[in-house]
């Protein structure tokens, strides 16, 4: 799905079209996660927990760097 990035006020911003935002099932107000995948960006309506466990991932990858990079040898 294309997608055109336009101004909104001194920002800008991606308008999504009404079928995304009901397969999403989110509305006007929302709050949406994007998160970094391997293929680009992934996003999804927005969750706490989900939040939360992603903050320990990236916690434990930062203190466990050299770790993590015996291990994918």
């Amino acid at each position: 799905m294309r997608l055109k990035i336009t101004t909104v006020g001194n920002s800008v911003g991606v308008v999504l079209p009404k079928e995304m935002l009901a397969k999403l099932r989110v509305a006007k107000g929302d709050t949406l996660f994007a998160s970094e995948t391997a293929d680009g960006y992934k996003i999804t309506p927005y969750d706490e927990e989900f939040e939360r466990q992603m903050a320990v991932a990236e916690k434990i990858m930062r203190d466990r760097r050299n770790l993590l990079k015996e291990l994918a040898k």
